[in-house]
C-alpha cells in the first residue's frame, strides 16, 4: 500500500484526497441504493446491503489511515499540512456518517414508518445535493493546482461552494418543515417511530452540513492564495 500512495503522491499532491473521495462516494451511493430499497426489500435485505456499506466505510478508513501514516514530511504541499489532513478528516466523517444512518435504518422495520418513508427520502435526495457538489470541488483540485488557485478554475469552484451552501440553506429549511409537520401528529405515531424519526431526520441532515463545512475548507484555501 505504501507503494500506492507513494505513487499518488508523485502524480499529485491532491491524488491521495481524490482517490479517498472515491471510497467516500462509494459509501453514498450504497446509502443511496439503501433508500431506494426502504419501502421495497425486506428486513433481511436491507441488512445485506447496509453490511456493504459497512465494509465500504471500513476501506474509506484504511485508505485515510494509510495517507496520514504515508504523508511525506519532506513532501512539498501547495496547501499547508494541517489543511491537507482536516480536509481528508472531513472527507472521513462523511463515511462515518452514512455508517451511522445505514445503521439506524436497520434499527427498526422501516414499514413501521409508513409514508414517513418518503420524508426521510425527500430529506435525504435533497442532502445529497450538497455532497455531489462537494465531490466535485475535490475532483477539480488538479485543475486548481494548475492555475494555482486563480483564474477562471478558482472562480468555478467558488460558484459551486456557494451552491453548496445554499443547498445546505435549504435542507435545513426542509428538515425544519418536515419537524414542524411530523409533530402535529407525533402522538400517534408509535414511541419507537417517534424516537427513530427524529434521529433520522437529525443524521441526514448531517450530510449536507459536512459537506458545505468541506466545501468551505476549500474556499478557505483559496482565500488565502
Amino acid at each position: 500500500m505504501l507503494s500506492t500512495i507513494a505513487r499518488l503522491f508523485g502524480k499529485s499532491p491532491f491524488s491521495p484526497l481524490q482517490s479517498h473521495m472515491k471510497k467516500v462516494s462509494a459509501c453514498m451511493k450504497k446509502l443511496t441504493e439503501i433508500f431506494e430499497n426502504l419501502q421495497h426489500k425486506p428486513p433481511e435485505e436491507l441488512e445485506r446491503l447496509v453490511d456493504e456499506l459497512s465494509k465500504l466505510e471500513h476501506e474509506a478508513d484504511l485508505t485515510k489511515n494509510d495517507i496520514r501514516n504515508h504523508l511525506p514530511k519532506s513532501l512539498f504541499l501547495p496547501i499547508d499540512r494541517s489543511q491537507f489532513l482536516e480536509i481528508l478528516s472531513i472527507q472521513d466523517n462523511i463515511s462515518d456518517q452514512a455508517e451511522d444512518i445505514g445503521n439506524l435504518l436497520i434499527l427498526y422495520p422501516t414499514s413501521e414508518l409508513g409514508y414517513l418513508c418518503d420524508h426521510l427520502k425527500a430529506l435525504f435526495q435533497k442532502n445529497m445535493e450538497a455532497f455531489w457538489d462537494t465531490r466535485n470541488i475535490i475532483k477539480e483540485l488538479h485543475e486548481l493546482l494548475e492555475s494555482s488557485f486563480g483564474g477562471i478554475e478558482a472562480e468555478r469552484v467558488k460558484t459551486i461552494v456557494d451552491r453548496t451552501s445554499r443547498e445546505e440553506y435549504e435542507a435545513d429549511k426542509m428538515k425544519h418543515d418536515l419537524m414542524k409537520e411530523f409533530f402535529k401528529t407525533a402522538e400517534e405515531v408509535k414511541t419507537p417511530v417517534f424516537y427513530l424519526y427524529i434521529r433520522l431526520v437529525e443524521e441526514i441532515n448531517q450530510i449536507s452540513h459536512i459537506s458545505e463545512k468541506l466545501a468551505n475548507r476549500i474556499r478557505m484555501i483559496l482565500e488565502l492564495k
